[in-house]
């Protein structure tokens, strides 16, 4: 959603094989966050997340940056909010990382230029990060004196407590060959090299059950958080005795065995429309 006759503030294109990137759409502020693309942003995941068609997603920034964060004249006038006002503000942030994190595709972060704050949450609750060499980051909420609540769960699942001590009580900036180093980027790659390998990582993922991929973003948390004692072996034993028996598994099995390519593998004959704005919820205006 975005202000009448204003740019929208997150596009959304589709491609014939089922992939959809959305990108930040503020490059005259570096794609800071307010609460307007907070709400576009939310609203194009919450449609991809029901969307089967759709087999993974990109999140790029327009512009010569990724994200810097929060808008902070937005961020200066919260300071005015009720209480009230400040936690509906901060819960509809928190929940459109939450959402990221938990969608039910696989999400790539296609990460250039200056990322700050709130954008490497994004970073680090997209389940691939892939990082221009030239890109730098810092959580720098510090340094306004405030701090990364929302993001942190994110962030620190990414990099560990270690470098979020230094690097959230730093607010320095680092850079990309850092941020792989802590765990925060997968890749990193030249700048005119980001696209093609973000290209070669879609490929590799829609060479992969679209259901499994779903299960295994699920096992994945409830595993990394679990003791590992009878309850996590019963659980993990069923997990993998009841996907076995689905129809996706069995057709990968069986494709393995005759040495073909599994079903899932052949492209949509329906064609994607080009860039467009994120969709709005139907019945809002």
């Amino acid at each position: 959603m975005s202000k009448t006759g204003s740019a929208p503030r997150v596009l959304l294109q589709r491609d014939d094989f089922g992939n959809a990137t959305l990108t930040l759409n503020r490059p005259e502020v570096h794609n800071a966050f307010d609460s307007e693309m907070v709400q576009a942003l939310t609203e194009a995941l919450e449609a991809i997340n029901e969307d089967d068609s759709v087999r993974a997603v990109v999140i790029s920034g327009a512009g010569k940056s990724f994200c810097s964060g929060a808008d902070i004249s937005h961020m200066r006038a919260s300071a005015k909010f009720t209480p009230a006002q400040n936690r509906k503000n901060a819960a509809a942030s928190a929940r459109m990382f939450h959402l990221l994190y938990s969608l039910n595709k696989p999400t790539i972060a296609a990460v250039h230029g200056a990322v700050r704050g709130g954008g490497c949450g994004l970073v680090a609750a997209c389940d691939i990060a892939i990082g221009a060499r030239t890109a730098t980051f810092r959580l720098s909420e510090v340094k306004i004196g405030i701090i990364p609540s929302m993001i942190s769960p994110y962030v620190i699942g990414a990099i560990g407590e270690r470098h979020s001590r230094r690097y959230m009580l730093s607010g320095e900036e680092f850079d990309c060959a850092e941020a792989w180093r802590i765990g925060l980027i997968h890749d990193l790659v030249e700048e005119e090299a980001l696209a093609s390998r973000v290209g070669e990582m879609l490929g590799q993922l829609y060479s992969s059950g679209p259901k499994a991929m779903q299960a295994v973003k699920r096992m994945i948390p409830a595993s990394a958080h679990a003791l590992i004692g009878d309850d996590i072996v019963k659980r993990t034993a069923d997990g993998i005795a009841e996907i076995r028996a689905t129809p996706e598994a069995q057709e990968g099995l069986t494709a393995f065995l005759e040495k073909r390519k599994p079903a899932w593998t052949e492209p949509p004959k329906a064609k994607r429309s080009a860039a467009r704005p994120a969709a709005k919820k139907r019945g809002k205006r």
